[in-house]
């Protein structure tokens, strides 16, 4: 997806992946921006620790408290900081420093409105799910100004400090830990259960009946239906899978490496063709 964005843009750029463990992030940090690297991102369970670990925070990263995004900036000798691409060759660079960013959130509500046509503004939502993933998508949702926020997870004092926070956050919102007791416009499935073809629902559809759910978005992309959406496209309602979301957050990257508009329908037919073996 990344290469082909690259490719698109006509940028003399790589993308590679990296297997670091969570002990050695700081130094492969350090080690990409010695070697100047444009930037990383970062899968879990690195997005929690970096927040730690970067320079600087944007915004975003801020907000949602995490950090799947780093750019690498430096500082000329006027002290102003830009992206390392926009220094030409040779050029002084007297400082340096990583910013960290967050890409996943609004991916979450984009890939919703636009694989789903979801309403998200007094939306009854359920999030599977209380984990770095499941944390940013309620906090999202919420800040979108859904009615009601039910959080499930499998320990349950963790699925209550997030619906905790979301009420201190967004006191507008309802927000419950626990299965909802009536029907929900949206179940959004944060958890790793469906990547297994062994794994069991993340919800047990004798506690909630998934008829009783409008929509069902999946964060899993690979299977292409979880078991989850097959129960839930049986039952009757619009399904969705992680596609969008992974498609959308690594386009917002390349923007914030690039400074350019990212080419999103060549990025999507990249990822499908490699995901799915078709465009």
């Amino acid at each position: 997806m990344q290469n082909a964005g690259i490719r698109a843009l006509g940028l003399n750029w790589r993308y590679l992946a990296f297997e670091v463990h969570p002990d050695s992030l700081r130094s492969a940090i350090s080690g990409a921006l010695a070697m100047k690297f444009v930037g990383l991102n970062l899968t879990i369970p690195h997005k929690l620790l970096a927040v730690e670990m970067v320079d600087e925070l944007d915004e975003t990263a801020r907000t949602w408290g995490a950090v799947n995004t780093i750019r690498f900036e430096g500082a000329g000798p006027d002290g102003a900081w830009k992206p390392l691409p926009d220094f030409p060759p040779g050029a002084p660079i007297e400082h340096y420093r990583s910013r960290g960013y967050n890409t996943d959130a609004d991916a979450i509500t984009r890939s919703l409105r636009e694989d789903l046509q979801c309403d998200l503004a007094g939306a009854k939502v359920m999030v599977l799910g209380a984990g770095g993933a499941g944390r940013v998508a309620a906090l999202k949702l919420a800040s979108e100004s859904v009615r009601t926020l039910h959080v499930v997870n499998r320990t349950r004092e963790k699925a209550a400090e997030l619906a905790a926070e979301v009420r201190r956050k967004f006191p507008g919102v309802q927000a419950f830990e626990g299965l909802s007791p009536e029907p929900v416009d949206l179940i959004v499935n944060a958890t790793s259960l469906g990547l297994k073809p062994s794994d069991p629902l993340p919800i047990d559809p004798q506690s909630f009946d998934l008829a009783n759910a409008a929509a069902v978005y999946d964060m899993i992309y690979r299977p292409a239906e979880t078991p989850l959406l097959a129960a839930a496209r049986a039952a009757g309602c619009r399904t969705a899978n992680g596609l969008g979301m992974l498609l959308y957050q690594g386009a917002k990257a390349l923007e914030i490496w690039a400074g350019q508009t990212a080419p999103v329908e060549e990025m999507r037919q990249a990822l499908k063709n490699h995901i799915y073996g078709h465009v």
